[in-house]
């Protein structure tokens, strides 16, 4: 099964909504259903966009993890309650709720980056997206060591 890749930019228009980029919506066309669940992510001003599917995968990961672990309680408080259900409509478009704009600090009508990322899709308001890529922010030697450490 092929999974998200790439990146793309767009706008959010003035009711909170946001067209999927046709290549991402290639892949749900042939993989998944037009189900999906929005969040904001975990340690990332972003918001997450999974699929049915993998929502569900997720969450039963989530299940297993034990009550009393603090980190586990952050993430059912971070992600679980603000997941949301929503649908793409006949233009391809999803609706951000308010909060999660507020979230991920996506206001008005700004550009955003739409990124694939294997099993689900991520949304960046386009600032903070370029500020967490720049290279010249990162520890690339610590990072070229750990990826090797995963043989990549």
């Amino acid at each position: 099964m092929p999974g998200f890749s790439g990146k793309h930019y767009n706008r959010v228009d003035d009711k909170g909504r946001v067209v999927i980029p046709k290549e991402l919506r290639a892949v749900i066309e042939e993989s998944y259903s037009t189900r999906f669940y929005i969040t904001t992510a975990p340690f990332d001003p972003c918001l997450h966009l999974y699929p049915l599917e993998e929502w569900l995968r997720f969450e039963e990961k989530v299940r297993a993890l034990p009550t009393i672990s603090d980190a586990a309680a952050f993430i059912r408080r971070r992600v679980i309650a603000s997941a949301q259900e929503c649908g793409l409509d006949g233009h391809g478009r999803i609706l951000i709720p308010a909060p999660h704009r507020v979230d991920a600090g996506i206001d008005g009508e700004g550009e955003v980056v739409i990124v694939g990322l294997i099993d689900k899709i991520e949304i960046w308001k386009r600032e903070r997206w370029d500020e967490v890529v720049d290279p010249t922010k990162v520890d690339s030697k610590a990072f070229k060591a750990e990826l090797a450490s995963y043989g990549i």
